[in-house]
């Protein structure tokens, strides 16, 4: 039945998974107590502009959707703080104008290929050693950022004004959290892919909550819930020849209904 972990190519996915399957959770459920939820999505879109530029340019894909990423939060932060305003319709700015972007370079390397193709929709086969070393690396230093954090993280997605009279550096740390979640994004892509990125980050969580537990209770919910989706998900791709991606994602929105199934008979019994 597990006879694919004689390949090393679904070593490395299994292993990028894993490490994304935690990692996501762990910063997508500040994302969701904030309601900055899109934010995830929009990175995703804005990556795929990046990952264009990476194929035209034949530098590393994830490292060129990494760094447009970061500078799109850089530059969302920016906006932010002079316009508060705007609030969530930055984020939809930044969402279509990386997606027009990339259409534009898209059309200049004359259409879409076999790679971008995996980008796009996420492929178990296209994780490189470098890629899973990428990936390790920030699997570790998010485990450090969140784990040193955490309380400020915490009071932050909670109560800004409470963290800032806690003299709590709350500028700092939110940049350091969308940072984050940028890096997150864009090197997720190789497994779950540019268009259902997000969704990993934010499916588990909201899964968890319907648990009713504490914050740090649902946070390792979540990340349980984002392994199963990520291994089943990765298994059902091996087998059935589905795109990585939409086998993950699915899982996890299968997972979503059965806990708010779950939920609703506690509460009617």
């Amino acid at each position: 039945m597990f006879e694919f972990v004689k390949y090393d190519f679904m070593i490395r996915a299994i292993i990028a998974g894993i490490v994304i399957a935690i990692i996501g959770p762990m910063i997508g459920i500040f994302l969701v107590v904030r309601r900055y939820s899109l934010l995830a999505d929009t990175l995703a879109h804005v990556s795929l502009a990046g990952v264009a530029i990476g194929l035209l340019t034949k530098i590393n894909p994830i490292i060129t959707a990494t760094v447009v990423s970061v500078l799109s939060v850089l530059g969302i932060e920016k906006l932010k703080s002079g316009n508060k305003e705007l609030g969530e319709s930055l984020l939809a700015l930044f969402l279509w104008g990386g997606l027009a972007l990339a259409i534009i370079i898209i059309s200049i390397a004359d259409g879409f290929n076999a790679s971008l193709y995996s980008y796009l929709f996420g492929s178990i086969t296209s994780v490189t050693r470098q890629d899973l070393v990428m990936i390790i690396i920030l699997g570790v230093v998010t485990l450090f950022v969140i784990g040193g954090f955490f309380k400020e993280f915490f009071l932050i997605s909670f109560d800004e004004e409470q963290a800032k009279i806690n003299g709590i550096k709350v500028k700092t740390l939110n940049l350091i959290l969308l940072i984050l979640t940028a890096v997150c994004v864009s090197f997720a892509i190789r497994i779950v892919g540019v268009i259902l990125v997000g969704a990993l980050m934010v499916i588990p969580v909201i899964s968890a909550m319907k648990f009713n537990r504490n914050f740090v209770q649902t946070l390792w919910i979540s990340i349980g819930l984002s392994l199963v989706s990520v291994l089943l998900g990765i298994s059902a791709s091996y087998y059935f020849d589905f795109a990585s991606g939409g086998s993950i994602v699915l899982t996890a929105i299968l997972i979503f209904l059965f806990s708010l199934g779950l939920n609703r008979f506690f509460i009617k019994s």
